[in-house]
C-alpha cells in the first residue's frame, strides 16, 4: 500500500470527520498524489460512498461519517490513489450528456471523442438528412456512446452497434435500453464491420489507434482501459486499414464515414482513405486543438 494512502488510512477519516472535513482529507491526499481534480474527484467519492448529490452534500456537510460509511470512503479513496479511473469506480461516465454505464470490458468514453459527433452531425446536416430516416453504424461501439449520443440527437434514425466483444455489447445494450433508445439501436458481435451487409448513411468509430510499443507509456489511467480497444497494431493504424477497406461497401454513395484520430494521424489516415477511393475532409479539433474527428465519403468515381 502506497504511503498516501495509509497516511489517509490513518486520519480520522476512520474516526468521525464530519462530511465536509471527509471531503477535505480526501483533495488534499489527491492532491499529494499528483491526481489532475482532486476536489472534483474527492467530491464524486464522497457522494458516490454516501449516495448523495451535490446538494445533497451541501445540506449534510456537517454531519458526522459513520463508521461503514468511513471504510466505504476509504476503500473508494485508496482505489483512487492506486491511479484507478473515477469513472471505473463509479461504474458511469457522462458522454454528450447522457450519463452512461461502464465497465472493465468498455473503454471510458472520454471528452475529446464527443468531437467525432460534433462532425458526424455538421456531415448529416450538410446534407439536409437530419429530419429523414437514417441508418447509423457505430464500430467498435464498446459502451455504445457514439451510437447513444447520435441516436438523441437524431430521432428518426435508427442504428446498429457493433464490437467482437459480447462483455461490451452487453454493456452498450444496457445504456440504449435505460436510455430509451430500443429497439431503434442494434448491437452485432464482430469485427468492425465485417457482419454488416451495408447501406448505411453514416458510419462512425473510434477505434483503437495507439501503436503497440507505446502502451506500456499511457497514463495508469489509460491503461487500465481493454488493451483491445487501445492497441492499434505497429504503427496505430491497423484498425484505420481494415475501417478503409470496409467503409465503401458499407456506406450508400452519398453516405458520411467520420473516425476519431490519434496524435499526429491525420495525413496518414487521410492517406489510407483516399487509396480505398474516400474522400477525407481536414479534421476537426478538439478543445485542445489537436486534430481529432476525420470526415471522408465516397469518392465521386472519375468517367
Amino acid at each position: 500500500m502506497s504511503t498516501a494512502v495509509q497516511e489517509l488510512l490513518a486520519t480520522p477519516v476512520a474516526r468521525g470527520m464530519t462530511i465536509a472535513q471527509a471531503r477535505r482529507a480526501l483533495a488534499d491526499a489527491f492532491r499529494h498524489a499528483g491526481l489532475d481534480s482532486p476536489e472534483l474527484d474527492a467530491r464524486l467519492l464522497v457522494g458516490h460512498a454516501l449516495t448523495l448529490d451535490h446538494t445533497g452534500l451541501a445540506a449534510e456537510a456537517g454531519r458526522g461519517l459513520h463508521d461503514n460509511e468511513a471504510r466505504v470512503l476509504c476503500g473508494l479513496a485508496a482505489r483512487r490513489l492506486g491511479r484507478e479511473p473515477i469513472a471505473r469506480i463509479l461504474g458511469t461516465k457522462e458522454f454528450w450528456g447522457l450519463s452512461l454505464r461502464i465497465t472493465a470490458a468498455t473503454l471510458v468514453p472520454r471528452p475529446e471523442t464527443e468531437t467525432v459527433v460534433e462532425a458526424a452531425l455538421a456531415a448529416i446536416d450538410s446534407g439536409g438528412l437530419r429530419s429523414r430516416p437514417m441508418r447509423i453504424a457505430d464500430l467498435g461501439t464498446g459502451s455504445g456512446a457514439l451510437l447513444i449520443a447520435l441516436l438523441t440527437e437524431l430521432p428518426n434514425a435508427r442504428g446498429i452497434g457493433t464490437d467482437v466483444s459480447s462483455e461490451a455489447l452487453a454493456v452498450a445494450r444496457a445504456n440504449a435500453i435505460h436510455l430509451g433508445l430500443r429497439p431503434r439501436a442494434q448491437f452485432a458481435v464482430c469485427d468492425f464491420g465485417a457482419a454488416l451487409a451495408g447501406g448505411f448513411d453514416l458510419v462512425v468509430c473510434n477505434p483503437p489507434y495507439i501503436a503497440s510499443g507505446d502502451i506500456a507509456a499511457l497514463p495508469p489511467e489509460v491503461r487500465c482501459d481493454p488493451r483491445r480497444a487501445l492497441d492499434g497494431g505497429a504503427d496505430g493504424l491497423a484498425c484505420y486499414r481494415a475501417i478503409a477497406e470496409q467503409a465503401p461497401r458499407l456506406l450508400l454513395p452519398a453516405g458520411h464515414l467520420v473516425v476519431e484520430l490519434g496524435i499526429g494521424q491525420e495525413a496518414a489516415v487521410a492517406a489510407l482513405f483516399r487509396s480505398a477511393q474516400l474522400a477525407p475532409s481536414p479534421a476537426n479539433a478538439d478543445l485542445a486543438g489537436i486534430p481529432r474527428a476525420l470526415h471522408a465519403h465516397v469518392a465521386a468515381m472519375k468517367p
